[in-house]
């Protein structure tokens, strides 16, 4: 059985490392990685492959930036050519981004079989690309793998057949339980300073929060106020960083003397960060899922969130964007009162071996 393996973003590598690990253990697997290069700092995607321990792409489309539009009409053109190439029997695509949709519906009118990782996770707000994303490729996909039954459900009730859905559990934990211990070894804390359970880790990208100037800025109001209590560490994405001169905020973000700001980080580095830290604030959706298995309280920047289970079991509060909302969890975590939860079922490690087992009996 012939497969190609898609990444496009970060996010992606995570995803597809421990199913890259499996499939190499399967004799009658041969697998390809393809790189769509929708990520296009070569030095980061880089760093993320080596702290993985991914083996370098087969493939690398070299997609590099461009509008929603112009992003997926790239991958669409450049991935088609290497699919009547190579004719394999399965692409299995991960996650939400531009390069899942393009890849799955490039396959899909070829006749090949798709399998979705992380399938059926649902925010129900359309105004975000992922919720488009995640729509369509579902649609599309033979084999739909989830991490948690709410998207069994949801999958169920978009009238998918149940005998494609399967509950796997969540592969970004398997990268973390494989990665923690090595994490440990990072200096990025000695680098920075930081002391354990005394600093907060912030991340801060999507576009609904800081390519709106008057959410941004909100957003920066809470940060002035809660970096008086705790040092904040913000690895800073490129896109905030674009936004933050084009709103003229630098000034604001100089004047907090508690804020710690570096350049993006690799996988290894921030996850030492992450499990060191007293709570996270972010508008990611990984790192959600990360911290409720970790055990460190999570404020999501956001007004909804796809992954239910890490505030109905884990240690993740949606605050939104409100500044006050935003100040209030974060001294109930002062306070000694952030959540604790518990490690929804089959976040355990063992997701991509179910997975590969689940594709090798097809």
């Amino acid at each position: 059985m012939k497969i190609i393996n898609v990444v496009g973003a970060r996010p992606n590598f995570m995803k597809i490392a421990p199913v890259v690990r499996q499939m190499k253990r399967c004799e009658n697997i041969e697998h390809l990685l393809l790189h769509t290069g929708q990520h296009y700092d070569d030095a980061m995607s880089k760093i993320f492959f080596e702290d993985l321990a991914l083996p370098q792409p087969d493939v690398y489309l070299c997609i590099g930036s461009g509008s929603h539009a112009v992003q997926t009409a790239k991958v669409m053109v450049e991935f088609e050519t290497v699919l009547n190439e190579k004719r394999p029997d399965l692409v299995v695509v991960v996650g939400d981004v531009n390069s899942t949709l393009a890849c799955s519906l490039v396959a899909a009118k070829l006749g090949v079989p798709v399998a979705h990782v992380e399938a059926g996770l649902r925010s129900f707000d359309r105004s975000m690309p992922e919720e488009i994303n995640r729509i369509v490729t579902d649609a599309l996909s033979n084999l739909l793998f989830t991490t948690e039954l709410s998207a069994n459900q949801n999958l169920e009730r978009e009238g998918i057949q149940k005998e494609k859905i399967h509950f796997v559990g969540n592969v970004m934990i398997d990268t973390l339980l494989y990665c923690v211990k090595k994490s440990q070894e990072s200096s990025i804390m000695a680098a920075l300073n930081l002391v354990k359970g005394d600093f907060a880790l912030l991340t801060l990208h999507r576009p609904s929060n800081v390519d709106v100037k008057d959410t941004f800025e909100r957003i920066i109001s809470a940060l002035e106020k809660i970096q008086q209590q705790i040092q904040i560490v913000f690895p800073m994405h490129p896109r905030t960083r674009a936004r933050l001169a084009e709103f003229g905020f630098a000034g604001k973000f100089e004047r907090m003397a508690n804020l710690i700001v570096t350049e993006p980080l690799g996988y290894l580095d921030f996850l030492k960060l992450e499990s060191n830290c007293k709570f996270a604030l972010t508008d990611s959706g990984g790192l959600q899922e990360e911290t409720t298995v970790l055990g460190i309280p999570c404020l999501t920047l956001r007004e909804n969130t796809e992954r239910p289970a890490t505030i109905t079991e884990g240690t993740n509060t949606l605050v939104g964007t409100d500044p006050e909302k935003i100040i209030e969890e974060s001294m109930k975590i002062f306070a000694g009162e952030g959540k604790s939860g518990r490690i929804p079922k089959f976040w355990d490690g063992k997701a991509a071996e179910r997975i590969v087992a689940i594709i090798c009996r097809q």
